[in-house]
């Protein structure tokens, strides 16, 4: 069973910047894209950034120019670098894991992790 474990979330001032991290646990063959996605009280879950194993990238308009997704293949790690923070950033962040293959499963599997509050402070 894969277990995606989100770290880094906390309560900031505008203005200011966090780092997000996700580690993906359990037996794994390869992990094609991780990402975040968040949820703000009130509305849908929204894209924030998405890479792919071979580094593409794929940001949501409104953090553009300002988060910055990374990942380390070796470790099945991914990071959000959240810059220039604002109330509107706040959210419940969760980090996903698609097109993931395993030893015991078939086919292409899809894993959230539990989510982080980021709280953005005016």
């Amino acid at each position: 069973q894969v277990q995606l474990v989100e770290s880094g979330g906390g309560l900031v001032q505008a203005g200011s910047s966090l780092r997000l991290s996700c580690a993906a646990s359990g037996s794994i063959f390869i992990i094609h894209t991780m990402g975040w996605y968040r949820q703000a009280p009130g509305k849908q879950r929204e894209l924030v950034a998405i890479i792919t194993i071979g580094g593409d990238t794929n940001y949501g308009d409104s953090v553009k120019g300002r988060f910055t997704i990374s990942r380390d293949n070796a470790k099945n790690t991914v990071f959000l670098q959240m810059n220039s923070l604002k109330p509107e950033d706040t959210a419940v962040y969760y980090c996903n894991a698609d097109r993931v293959r395993t030893p015991s499963t078939t086919g292409w599997n899809n894993y959230w992790g539990q989510g982080t509050q980021v709280t953005v402070s005016s």
